[in-house]
């Protein structure tokens, strides 16, 4: 058997399996490529929300990176919840020396998960500037949804012209590129995820779903351009496999618990009741 592309998460765990980095993992999947972990915290979640965070401690955020990393080797690498800004610092840090980054060779998407799917900051004072400061000079791309580009910069994006005004205003922190997404921007009625380098724009247009189950969309589109850059796809054409893909499992996500459902990537899969009658 070939060993597939490897693509390593640091990330939050969900209990409830939404999102996180066991969103991750099934998008790595899905996508044929494996997928391996840094933990950073431990929530207590549901489909209801978030109770309860247990943060990892920041030495054992790095020692993570590093085993991985340094015994099976990493073809990409993304970020979701990193909960703190010794957490954040410590992620710099590893990344760094195992050549994950800007610095490396190995691409790094920074998903600054900072804002809760209702709009709330989950992240300090410290650790925001931690993640303008120290991971996104080291990104090949960053992905904040509008809600975090309002943490992040201070604009409100109520257009798709702001939206303009905001990837510029990211791409001065730092990172190689910079997607700013769509998707609640829900006055317009289409979504659009905007990319930019610096010099070009680069669209991406989706229809918008009348859709209640949106858990754990921003890690899927995330994980879903690592396993692109792990396959060695260029950026552009990461991005749009990651657009299409997310589209599909936002159509195929699913009511859990009482809350808000999951998107899945499991129409990438056969169905398992297939092989039953082989």
């Amino acid at each position: 058997m070939t060993t597939p592309p490897r693509a390593l998460t640091i990330a939050g765990s969900d209990s409830g399996g939404g999102a996180g980095l066991q969103a991750d993992l099934r998008t790595f999947f899905a996508c044929g490529v494996h997928g391996m972990t840094a933990i950073t915290a431990v929530t207590v979640q549901n489909s209801l929300g978030v109770t309860g965070i247990h943060t990892i401690p920041a030495d054992v955020v790095a020692a993570q990176i590093e085993s991985v990393a340094g015994d099976i080797g990493v073809q990409a690498a993304k970020t979701g919840m990193l909960a703190t800004a010794e957490i954040i610092d410590a992620v710099a840090g590893a990344c760094d020396r195992v050549g994950i980054g800007r610095s490396g060779t190995v691409p790094f998407i920074v998903d600054p998960v900072s804002a809760s799917m209702h709009g709330d900051p989950l992240l300090s004072d410290a650790a925001m500037r931690a993640m303008r400061g120290e991971l996104f000079p080291r990104a090949s791309l960053v992905t904040p949804n509008l809600d975090e580009v309002r943490l992040l910069t201070g604009i409100t994006v109520r257009s798709q012209a702001e939206q303009r005004t905001a990837a510029k205003a990211l791409f001065e922190f730092g990172p190689q590129w910079v997607l700013v997404k769509g998707g609640h921007l829900y006055g317009s009625p289409e979504c659009l995820d905007l990319l930019y380098d610096g010099t070009d724009f680069h669209e991406f247009v989706g229809p918008r779903y009348d859709v209640k189950h949106t858990h754990g969309s921003g890690d899927t589109l995330a994980s879903t351009i690592a396993a692109g850059l792990a396959k060695g796809l260029d950026m552009v054409a990461a991005v749009a496999a990651g657009k299409k893909v997310i589209q599909r499992s936002v159509l195929n996500a699913y009511p859990l618990g009482q809350g808000v459902g999951p998107v899945s990537p499991r129409w990438r899969l056969p169905d398992f009741d297939t092989f039953l009658l082989d």
